[in-house]
C-alpha cells in the first residue's frame, strides 16, 4: 500500500491549513454543511499501467457502467468546504479476451466487482449554491475471475489496493438536495489473489489504472 500512503497525509495537511486560517475559524450553516447520502452512476474504464516492475501486464482494458452509493459529512467555513466520504460501487466492466490469449489484460478473464472508497475532499464555493472540489483517498477494488464464457464466476478474485484522486462540481438544488459530476483517477499498486476456499496469496506488485466520469444526486440530512 505504499503508493497511497500519502493520501491521508495530504487530507490532514490540507485540512490543517484551512483550520489554521483566521478567516475560517468558525463553521457556517448552508447547503454544503452536514451529513449526506446519494447515488452515483457513470463511465468506468480499467487499463493496464506502464510500470515495468508490475507482476501484471497486458495491452487491453475493460469498459462499463459504474453504479452505487455514497455517504459523507461536510463542514463549510465561509467559502471553503471540508468533508469526508465513503462509497461503494459495482460495475459492468469485463474482459472478453480472445481464447487464444486470455491474459491480454494481465488478470485473465475477469469482470469488475465491488469497489470500496474512503477519503476526503476540499471544496470552494464559486456561488452560494455551486461548489468546485478536489478529492483524495484510499480505494480497494475487486476483479472476479470468470470461466471461458466470461460470465460464470469461479469464486476466485483479485483484491486491488490503491489510491484515488479526483475533481468535480456540486450544485445545490434545494437546501437539502444536490447534484454533482466528477472525474476521478485511481491507481492500484498492490494485489492479492483470493481463492474460493478463503485462502489468499501474498501481496504482489501491479500497476492498474482506472478512469471514471460519474454523475450523482443526493440528499442532506
Amino acid at each position: 500500500m505504499r503508493k497511497f500512503s500519502i493520501a491521508p497525509a495530504l487530507v490532514l495537511a490540507a485540512a490543517g491549513t484551512l483550520f489554521a486560517g483566521p478567516a475560517l475559524a468558525q463553521a457556517t450553516d448552508g447547503p454544503f454543511t452536514g451529513p449526506r447520502a446519494g447515488v452515483v452512476l457513470g463511465y468506468d474504464g480499467l487499463r493496464p499501467g506502464s510500470t515495468s516492475g508490475s507482476n501484471i501486464r497486458g495491452d487491453r482494458g475493460a469498459d462499463g457502467l459504474a453504479y452505487g452509493g455514497d455517504i459523507g459529512y461536510d463542514v463549510a467555513f465561509d467559502r471553503v468546504v471540508v468533508g469526508a466520504e465513503g462509497e461503494i460501487t459495482g460495475s459492468t466492466a469485463k474482459v472478453d479476451n480472445d481464447p487464444v490469449d486470455p491474459n491480454q489484460f494481465g488478470y485473465g478473464r475477469v469482470k469488475a466487482g465491488r469497489d470500496l472508497y474512503l477519503g476526503g475532499r476540499i471544496g470552494y464555493l464559486v456561488s452560494p449554491t455551486t461548489m468546485v472540489y478536489g478529492k483524495v483517498g484510499y480505494t480497494n477494488a475487486r476483479l472476479d475471475l470468470t470461466r471461458n464464457d466470461t460470465v460464470t464466476e469461479t469464486g476466485n478474485h483479485f483484491n486491488l489496493d490503491g489510491y484515488r484522486v479526483g475533481a468535480g462540481i456540486e450544485k445545490s438544488l434545494t437546501p437539502r438536495t444536490y447534484t454533482k459530476v466528477e472525474y476521478r483517477y485511481s491507481n492500484y499498486g498492490d494485489a492479492r489473489l483470493a481463492y474460493a476456499n478463503g485462502a489468499n496469496t501474498n501481496t504482489f506488485s501491479v500497476d492498474t489504472d482506472r478512469h471514471q466520469v460519474m454523475a450523482g444526486v443526493g440528499f442532506r440530512f
